[in-house]
């Protein structure tokens, strides 16, 4: 199976909610993540970002879910790229206020760099946290 294969079975493991139980397979042992967005400042690795993911449809977004629009595949630099959108309604429990019943269709982008066995090796999550947040009525 090719890096690329790996990237997308993550990807829809990933953003179906299957937490690391469902996603490890396709990552390296150690793999790191990193984004740009205060939800997620504390989250360091892959496997960390695919339970908060699980957690997130558990919790106060549930029935999330993602529409994919594009992805592309870089040999020289072994980047898999997922542009989608995040839909979630915040029906259930959890999350920083009481259900406020709003929803948010958030765009974001996932780059995964892939290792020579075809493992992801790094993620960084492209996404304008403040938008998706404000749309639910968090902040």
């Amino acid at each position: 199976m090719s890096a690329f294969d790996n990237a997308s079975k993550f990807f829809h493991a990933c953003e179906s909610l299957k937490g690391w139980a469902g996603c490890r397979e396709y990552v390296a042992p150690g793999a790191t993540f990193k984004a740009q967005s205060e939800p997620l400042a504390g989250v360091t690795t892959v496997e960390a970002y695919t339970e908060w993911m699980a957690g997130i449809g558990k919790g106060p977004l549930p029935g999330c879910r993602y529409e994919l629009h594009n992805s592309a595949w870089d040999e020289k630099t072994r980047t898999a790229l997922f542009f989608g959108t995040f839909i979630g309604k915040h029906d259930g429990e959890g999350g920083p206020v009481p259900p406020t019943h709003k929803e948010t269709r958030s765009h974001y982008v996932y780059a995964l760099t892939m290792n020579a066995g075809g493992r992801i090796e790094k993620m960084i999550k492209i996404w304008n946290a403040g938008w998706a947040l404000k749309e639910l009525g968090w902040g």
